[in-house]
């Protein structure tokens, strides 16, 4: 379905030309410019380190994931963003901006939903979003009955005091409150949270849109199904500290991956010798493998094998996640 806002027709709008749209995600990322930069970010909080010297960039038009457990930093890294903490060192900019001098400014560009949304329980939900909506006073909220129909939020529940919401409804609320005025970039900690899965996929596709159309959106969870599905490059951080920023893809290709092989009969020995492959196990005609880097060499001594079953998981990200907090260990 194509809505009247979040369609393909608005996309230079947002500077990101059409004509892109067709190139892979590094060409399109070289032709644009960074919308939100840190540099030796530093968040003490008197003896307890917050955040430590941390340095990311996220380009225009990009979804970008910021994962790490409970207590890791994302939310003081977002508070910071998004003017509501003071660095100890370091800073933060938005558009050029910096997020705590020039913050007043930033607010009508920004779509921000927190990690525990704190909502006025004797309003109902129509007048949250109206007393919100006139908050902001250069953007009106163009998005909001369109955001209410893919988030099912219907006209009797917004008619509702929020003290009978549920969970799930104060977070669609939440998202509603944030996208509504159609902000350039949204921050947001852990988004999914109390969304069913229908919802949760319907909130992807509304960020696909609003990516697509040229928004930047800083995404933290610590849910990685959920910066799998809609990230392009992640940052991960460990007790305060950044650990890597890289591509999703690109860490996929660096991590290990393992094969099952059933065949018809026993293999001679030496046939899985082969650059990057390590035999793990080998009973009987039940071969266990990891493979690192490419595939091909391995694919061609296989194809010389009757094979009866074969099983090659693709790497997901939660192992990659893993792998860097057992390094540091």
């Amino acid at each position: 379905m194509k809505y009247a806002y979040l369609s393909d027709s608005r996309i230079a709008h947002r500077g990101v030309s059409t004509k892109l749209l067709g190139e892979s995600y590094q060409d399109i990322m070289s032709f644009v410019e960074p919308v939100i930069q840190t540099h030796d970010l530093t968040k003490h909080y008197n003896k307890v380190v917050g955040i430590e010297e941390l340095t990311l960039t996220v380009n225009k038009g990009e979804i970008f994931g910021f994962l790490g457990p409970n207590g890791a930093g994302k939310t003081t890294t977002i508070r910071i963003l998004v003017g509501l903490l003071r660095p100890t060192a370091g800073y933060a900019t938005l558009l050029g901006m910096d997020t705590w001098k020039d913050s007043v400014s930033l607010k009508s560009y920004l779509g921000f939903i927190p990690d525990f949304p704190a909502l006025y329980e004797n309003l109902r939900g129509m007048e949250l979003l109206d007393y919100l909506g006139r908050l902001n006073t250069q953007r009106d909220p163009v998005l909001r009955e369109e955001l209410c129909e893919r988030l099912e939020l219907s006209r009797d529940d917004l008619d509702r005091r929020i003290k009978g919401y549920s969970r799930g409804m104060r977070q669609k609320l939440a998202i509603i409150q944030a996208l509504q005025h159609d902000p350039e970039i949204l921050i947001l900690d852990e988004p999914t949270e109390g969304l069913d899965p229908l919802m949760q996929n319907a909130l992807f596709q509304i960020l696909t849109d609003f990516q697509a159309r040229g928004s930047t959106i800083f995404f933290s969870s610590h849910i990685l199904p959920d910066v799998e599905k809609v990230c392009q490059r992640v940052g991960i951080i460990r007790q305060g500290k950044l650990v890597t920023v890289s591509n999703v893809e690109e860490l996929r290709q660096e991590k290990v991956r393992t094969m099952k092989v059933v065949l018809t009969q026993e293999a001679p020995d030496g046939v899985f010798s082969v650059p990057g492959v390590m035999l793990i196990e080998r009973n009987g005609r039940d071969i266990r493998l990891t493979v690192k880097g490419d595939i091909n060499p391995l694919l061609r001594e296989l194809a010389k094998l009757e094979i009866e079953d074969m099983i090659f998981e693709q790497t997901h990200l939660e192992d990659i996640f893993m792998g860097f907090y057992r390094q540091e260990e």
